[in-house]
């Protein structure tokens, strides 16, 4: 299948004739793979009842889903975890996070992407429960049974999510101060009368210091003035299907060699215009383990 092509005149052509070459067609979803139904969560806005919700920090690594057998990503495609990871796991599902420590995100995604386990690596990531899908009760019910079962598990690579209580927006905003200087990504919110429900709603939010998504990259436009003979935004997709351009953020190497078409990239924005197209989106990175998960689920 023919690649698409950069529309520029032939002057142009010459001149961004090695960028062509990185040009590539979308990459086609994973053959098979069925998402589990996993809760996805809002953005936190202010004004919302606190009293009602649990509070936990916001690891940033690999969703993943114990669904009682095997190791699956949010796209569902199987994780390839060494045998001892996972040995002696139960039958009942378990949400949570592949996670390697704060600043580790890329080591994370590394270790859990490769189809031979690196051994040494993952004895450096975490599993991080913070739900069981299949209990019937509401999340305070199923906090206490998540702590439960972690604990009788013995393990020192599988871990609960803690969970605390906060009182109004501004001792929110203030443990969020604290978790981001300690090099974390940010908080959850998670409503304790809530049952587990696989869809995205206001009984799970993220509370950070600036909002990020993610979008797939459908296409580029050409640099001009100092990047010229280099990318110069890319035009990406969301996956409620709104399309614009990241045009800043990238390193001059990223623009040389910028994501390819298919891949996933997060960014960083400001709000959002009244057409819901995001204000001031900033390239922040490209996300591997949408890569991994091929056709991207929305993260919590």
């Amino acid at each position: 299948m023919p690649c698409a092509r950069l529309p520029h005149p032939p002057s142009r052509r010459k001149a961004l004739g090695f960028f062509c070459a990185l040009l590539t067609c979308p990459l086609p979803p994973a053959v098979g793979a069925q998402p589990p139904a996993l809760m996805r969560a809002n953005v936190y806005r202010p004004g919302i009842d606190l009293g009602a919700y649990w509070l936990s920090e916001k690891y940033d690594g690999v969703r993943a889903l114990w669904d009682g057998q095997r190791l699956l990503t949010r796209g569902g495609q199987p994780i390839v975890a060494p045998a001892w990871f996972t040995a002696g796991w139960p039958a009942q599902p378990m949400d949570g996070e592949l996670w390697g420590g704060r600043g580790r995100f890329e080591n994370t995604v590394s270790t859990v992407r490769q189809q031979q386990p690196n051994d040494a690596a993952w004895r450096q990531v975490r599993f991080m429960v913070f739900d069981l899908p299949a209990h019937p009760g509401v999340f305070t019910e199923r906090l206490h049974a998540y702590q439960a079962l972690v604990t009788g598990l013995r393990m020192a690579w599988v871990l609960a999510v803690p969970q605390e209580r906060v009182a109004d927006h501004t001792r929110l905003l203030r443990r969020l101060d604290q978790v981001v200087r300690a090099g974390g990504e940010g908080l959850m919110l998670h409503r304790g009368d809530a049952l587990y429900r696989a869809e995205r709603n206001d009984d799970l939010l993220k509370v950070k210091t600036h909002e990020d998504a993610e979008a797939r990259v459908i296409g580029y436009e050409p640099g001009r003035g100092k990047h010229l003979g280099r990318m110069g935004a890319l035009t990406v997709e969301t996956p409620e299907g709104l399309r614009f351009r990241i045009g800043s953020g990238f390193t001059d190497q990223e623009r040389q060699q910028p994501p390819p078409v298919g891949s996933w990239v997060t960014y960083r924005f400001r709000g959002q215009h009244d057409s819901g197209l995001p204000r001031f989106a900033t390239f922040l990175r490209v996300r591997t383990d949408a890569d991994l998960n091929g056709p991207l689920s929305a993260r919590p």
